[in-house]
């Protein structure tokens, strides 16, 4: 398994496989979050085949925002996500970035322990609705 730089379009093309991700941002979304900033877009392949992405962005100088991920259902269980955190992890950190801040939601506790597993530390919550599996949890992680 390994990992490329990727595009808004593969990215959007992967978001339609992802059950989870059932109301995909517009294009123009992407392109206001990435456009004028510091960003990566990772595609993560297994045997050729893309398996998942990542997509972050600087907010500042000193903070990188990994904004969207996922790993298609196939893939899962096979370490794409956490080598993804990973690679973003390392890439930011050559970036000159000090920090990594992260949301999640209640809904994706895989996520949540994962992020907890490699470092990160919840920092806030946002109640996003009456119902908790919907509230954002917000973690960070100093690299």
């Amino acid at each position: 398994m390994n990992w490329r730089e990727g595009t808004i379009d593969e990215v959007m093309a992967l978001v339609e496989q992802v059950p989870e991700l059932d109301t995909p941002y517009p294009r123009e979304e992407y392109e206001q979050r990435l456009g004028t900033v510091t960003h990566l877009i990772q595609i993560a392949e297994v045997e050729g085949k893309a398996a998942g992405f990542k997509v972050g962005y600087a907010l500042d100088e000193q903070q990188f925002y990994s904004w969207l991920g996922a790993v298609l259902p196939q893939f899962r269980g096979q370490g794409v996500a956490k080598t993804l955190l990973r690679a973003q992890e390392s890439w930011a950190k050559e970036q000159g970035f000090k920090q990594i801040n992260v949301k999640s939601r209640n809904r994706y506790p895989e996520m949540l322990r994962m992020l907890l597993g490699k470092g990160y530390h919840l920092v806030d919550m946002q109640k996003a609705s009456d119902t908790p599996l919907d509230y954002r949890i917000l973690l960070e992680k100093s690299l």
